[in-house]
């Protein structure tokens, strides 16, 4: 079971990597007025839902502790990332505001998976 929670574990985090690296791509865009969402940034974002998910269950399954709160605020997090990617995704150009919003909670989300212990 611990190979495959380790495998789901770096499928989560190519996940982020693809959401995270499209946002850096797009900074110098970002400072012009003309970011727009790419496609890996909604791939990525959909990645981490779908492992993140079976990452819970996995870790249930095999009687590790899930802190149901940290996984509940980081949920909440990605769908807020996910509703604003998803609804975005065809314009040409996304306000700044909302572009940096998303870049971030990604990092935040980030932050919360690494020192929340």
């Amino acid at each position: 079971m611990d190979v495959l929670i380790h495998l789901f574990v770096a499928l989560h985090i190519i996940g982020i990597a693809a959401l995270l690296g499209g946002f850096l791509t797009q900074m110098k865009a970002m400072g012009q007025g003309t970011a727009c969402f790419v496609p890996g940034m909604l791939h990525g974002a959909l990645t981490m839902l779908v492992t993140g998910a079976v990452l819970v269950g996995l870790n249930q399954a095999d009687d590790h502790h899930v802190d149901t709160v940290k996984i509940g605020i980081k949920l909440a997090l990605l769908v807020v990332i996910l509703g604003l990617v998803y609804v975005k995704r065809d314009d040409e150009k996304v306000d700044r505001n909302l572009f940096g919003l998303v870049g971030l909670l990604t990092t935040v989300n980030i932050f919360i998976a690494v020192l929340w212990t």
